[in-house]
């Protein structure tokens, strides 16, 4: 299925034949990438759990974003808000509008059913850009603190920095429209 089309870029449902590509690329760029997490994805979207996009620029996979129907982890499991799920941008299509492109997509669909999509981002600086690009689009923390290895990390508790470390956000798009009112 399309959900979004225009002169440079098509998003559209995840398929098997993206796999190759977007692992190929992934560990190109230095990631740790394999075929087994987009085949779940897959699995995930034909059993109707979420919603698996990827964005083409130009013709060539240039990124990915997976809507969770309801949250499975984190401080808002099972609180029947959708999650936005594994977001990337292949680095050497970033600044195009792709993330934006993406996101816009995949929240569209989310408040569709709910007023609250919620989010976890990592904390190393790999993800600066991610981080950035979530509290501009209005994002906040959640307030329980810092996640690892799927439950709260305790004051003082010893972990890694590393991809289990997590920051869990939202968006209220009943918050954002007031604020934008008042705004105008």
């Amino acid at each position: 299925m399309v959900y979004y089309k225009d002169e440079i870029c098509l998003i559209r449902n995840l398929e098997k034949d993206d796999i190759e590509e977007i692992v190929r690329e992934e560990c190109a760029q230095g990631w740790q990438a394999s075929d087994a997490k987009y085949l779940m994805r897959i699995k995930n979207q034909e059993e109707e759990k979420c919603i698996s996009f990827v964005a083409e620029y130009k013709g060539s996979v240039a990124g990915y974003v997976n809507l969770y129907f309801c949250a499975k982890t984190g401080p808002f499991a099972f609180a029947a808000y959708p999650e936005i799920v594994d977001f990337g941008v292949l680095e050497k299509y970033r600044r195009q509008g792709i993330g934006t492109r993406l996101m816009d997509v995949a929240e569209e669909i989310g408040f569709q059913s709910s007023h609250i999509i919620c989010i976890g981002v990592g904390l190393h600086s790999g993800y600066g850009s991610a981080q950035r690009m979530y509290v501009k689009r209005g994002y906040v923390p959640d307030g329980s603190g810092v996640w690892y290895r799927d439950k709260v990390c305790e004051p003082y508790e010893k972990c890694c920095n590393d991809d289990d470390l997590v920051l869990y956000l939202s968006k209220n798009i009943e918050t954002q429209n007031i604020f934008l009112d008042k705004k105008l």
